[in-house]
């Protein structure tokens, strides 16, 4: 557990932010992965209190829009079923397709529901069994357990009418593909904090050992995030890269086993398309076949094709943390909030709709 500190928490981030000055030399690259931890440093102004030697960049850990245009295409295809009800999260209602959308299928008659669990989609298979379900299955290790335990509820009640479209991805190899990755050229990762109650520790220590990044897994509060950008410049400074925790209360070194194990023995892992990032080796989570009949891909014969972004959006590259949003020559324009064009416009996670939203609002300066 975490002591409490006594004292201003603002001057406490204001001195971890002097701390940060006096580290941050050569310049360094930090990426934020979570999508939670986006929203956050701009809910609390934290921008404004990084010297200009640390450039804090987006990652890709918003599931909605790592979530590529093929799958996306899948669901809509999915929806236009006249015998099927598609179950799904509310961020996935407006991700354009191809042509359309989910809310718009809605609209001409599709029958599209709004869930908040997996056990609320489970629910609508078993009150009607006369329509096939069709869950759209999108997170990471943080929802994934979730998923694993319906489809073993469905499986124990004998359900012939529940499916999911999986759609879950691991966290840790889309980390290893952007330390590969040249272009990126990252010295640090503010790693994620709900992914990690999960995962715990040790899935990630490839990264100082394969690649020499600094790792620190923080929680969502200003002084738990600034306390974790000091410690991955204190370990770029010292040349000893390691993952550290700064998120104790939560983030333990085993992660949450029986959630682990669940997953295990419903999932296997397997190569997944990234929106921006391609197809990363062992990052998809697939129904194992002994569940087969709940995949919708097996059962129904969708297809998840290979298809390009919409036209002028940059969103892959700001998932990599080539770009910033306000980059794109569409961010504000003809892609906003209420006209997205890609999903990190849509999801309340995304980076491009965090940006528009702060901005937008002022909030410029830190806010405790």
């Amino acid at each position: 557990m975490q002591a409490h500190r006594p004292g201003d928490p603002r001057k406490r981030v204001e001195l971890l932010s002097k701390a940060l000055s006096e580290l941050a030399d050569p310049p360094i690259k930090v990426m934020e992965v979570c999508g939670t931890h986006t929203v956050s440093i701009f809910r609390q102004g934290l921008r404004t209190l990084l010297p200009a030697k640390i450039s804090l960049v987006s990652g890709p850990g918003c599931p909605v829009c790592v979530t590529s245009q093929g799958e996306i295409d899948a669901a809509l295809s999915l929806a236009s079923r006249e015998d099927t009800t598609i179950a799904t999260y509310g961020d996935m209602l407006r991700v354009p397709g191809t042509g359309t959308t989910l809310a718009e299928e809605r609209s001409r008659g599709a029958d599209v529901r709004v869930v908040t669990s997996a056990d609320e989609a489970l629910s609508l298979a078993m009150n009607d069994r006369t329509r096939s379900v069709v869950f759209l299955a999108v997170g990471f290790e943080t929802t994934a357990p979730a998923t694993a335990s319906v489809v073993l509820d469905a499986w124990r009640e004998g359900l012939d009418n529940f499916m999911v479209l999986d759609l879950h991805k691991s966290v840790p190899p889309a980390l290893g593909a952007l330390a590969s990755d040249p272009d990126v050229n990252l010295d640090a990762f503010l790693l994620p904090g709900h992914v990690s109650v999960i995962t715990g520790l040790a899935t990630y220590r490839f990264l100082p050992e394969r690649f020499g990044i600094a790792c620190a897994v923080a929680g969502f509060e200003a002084e738990g995030i600034m306390m974790a950008l000091v410690e991955v410049a204190r370990q770029i400074r010292m040349k000893r890269p390691r993952v550290a925790s700064l998120y104790s209360r939560a983030v333990r070194p085993q992660g949450n086993v029986a959630a682990r194990n669940v997953m295990d023995r419903v999932f296997t892992l397997g190569d997944a398309p990234w929106r921006g990032l391609g197809v990363i080796p062992s990052s998809g989570f697939f129904l194992r076949k002994e569940f087969a009949r709940f995949d919708a891909v097996e059962r129904l014969g969708v297809a998840v094709k290979e298809t390009p972004p919409p036209v002028g959006c940059r969103c892959g590259e700001v998932l990599k943390g080539l770009i910033d949003p306000p980059s794109c020559d569409l961010f504000g324009r003809s892609c906003t909030p209420a006209h997205p064009v890609g999903p990190c416009m849509v999801s309340t996670e995304g980076s491009c709709a965090a940006y528009y939203r702060f901005q937008k609002r002022g909030y410029l300066d830190w806010k405790d």
